[in-house]
């Protein structure tokens, strides 16, 4: 994937990017918005991102909504997160876990986190997705095999969305009983990713990189991707993106790959002025090209996002949304003083959201595929 990058000038050196895509014409969108949708290249991506695509959003909006119904009819898949720690050793600038600032934090027992995970099952999830600072020495391999051991006859899908590890880690995990991993590369501009990443074991770019092969190949049926929106042009930022997306599917044909859109949140001590913030028009554009790309990509949308923002994008091409978030370790069983990852917009409860999604015509699915499913081989 480095080789692929380099080679396109996608990972530094952007300038040319730039001028490509503000060279695009109305009549290359016109064309582009002619041929069949859901096929990707990279010309095609540009065109759809370019800003002389933006008079033809709601064209692009009438197809994507059309392929994602061709593809996974009218549903949308409901998951909830669990934060086992809040403790990180890494310096990211942009979040509020960065090993520097001052916060309450809280690591959850086995214990801890199984009664954190009743209350959610409780609710009607059926697909959970554990995540965690880099806190290796608490949140191991182990300690994860463990717990996804108790919680995998709740839920018919575990996910984790932690620091990167090895191959025979994550095929350890996968032996467990967890089937998916989400890993952000947050940038996949090399100067911008060491000025937000100065120190910890994040700060290695290539091993980030790399480590979607690293579980794709211990065997992971989801393949979670996704860049921190407002770190830098989020129209290249895309175009990576969605060659890394492209490059997996083809060698790991047998996983499914969801892109996820995390935009840059509010959060403890960390600066709140951000040199390129991505607006509700820009972040359409982007899921809309996508889609027209990646016919069979899942599109996520967390609580990061507004209920307004939320209910909107529910008719045009999302496929999963968390509900009744808490980015706090403990979050869900009991009140507790320990620090959120990001503050949420979206406080709806679960079945305040299913109640949303059911208005718009969809169904709310709780459920992913059986647990007898997840097994090698």
């Amino acid at each position: 994937m480095q080789s692929i990058l380099a080679e396109k000038q996608l990972d530094n050196n952007r300038a040319s990017w730039a001028e490509r895509l503000q060279a695009i014409t109305a009549d290359q969108v016109k064309r582009e918005l002619s041929n069949p949708a859901g096929k990707f290249s990279l010309a095609r991506l540009v065109t759809l991102l370019s800003p002389a695509a933006e008079p033809f959003l709601e064209t692009m909006a009438q197809q994507a909504h059309a392929l994602t119904i061709q593809r996974f009819g009218k549903t949308i898949q409901l998951y909830a997160p669990l934060y086992v720690s809040n403790v990180c050793i890494n310096s990211c600038r942009y979040c509020g876990y960065n090993q520097t600032t001052q916060i309450e934090r809280t690591r959850l027992t086995i214990e801890q986190a199984v009664s954190d995970a009743a209350v959610i099952a409780g609710e009607g999830f059926r697909h959970l997705l554990l995540v965690s600072g880099e806190d290796t020495k608490f949140v191991s391999p182990d300690y994860l095999c463990e717990l996804a051991g108790k919680l995998r006859q709740q839920f018919s899908s575990l996910s984790i969305e932690i620091y990167a590890m090895s191959q025979d880690e994550y095929a350890q995990l996968f032996n467990a009983g967890i089937d998916g991993v989400t890993l952000y590369q947050e940038t996949y501009d090399r100067d911008v990713y060491a000025d937000y990443h100065p120190a910890g074991p994040k700060a290695d770019y290539d091993s980030r990189l790399d480590a979607p092969d690293r579980f794709a190949s211990a065997g992971m049926r989801r393949i979670g991707l996704g860049f921190l929106l407002g770190l830098t042009n989020w129209r290249i930022e895309t175009l990576a993106l969605a060659e890394h997306a492209s490059y997996l599917i083809k060698k790991y044909w047998r996983s499914q790959i969801s892109f996820s859109f995390p935009r840059i949140c509010p959060a403890t001590n960390v600066q709140s002025e951000w040199p390129h913030l991505v607006s509700d028009t820009d972040m359409v554009q982007m899921m809309l090209a996508l889609r027209l790309c990646f016919s069979d990509a899942g599109i996520v949308l967390s609580t990061r996002e507004t209920p307004e923002f939320r209910d909107n994008l529910i008719n045009l091409c999302v496929t999963r949304l968390s509900a009744g978030s808490k980015t706090n370790p403990g979050g869900y069983a009991s009140e507790t003083e320990a620090a959120e990852q990001f503050e949420v917009a979206d406080s709806r409860s679960p079945e305040e959201v299913a109640r949303m999604i059911r208005s718009h015509g969809y169904e709310a699915v709780w459920k992913d595929w059986d647990v007898s499913f997840n097994k090698l081989g």
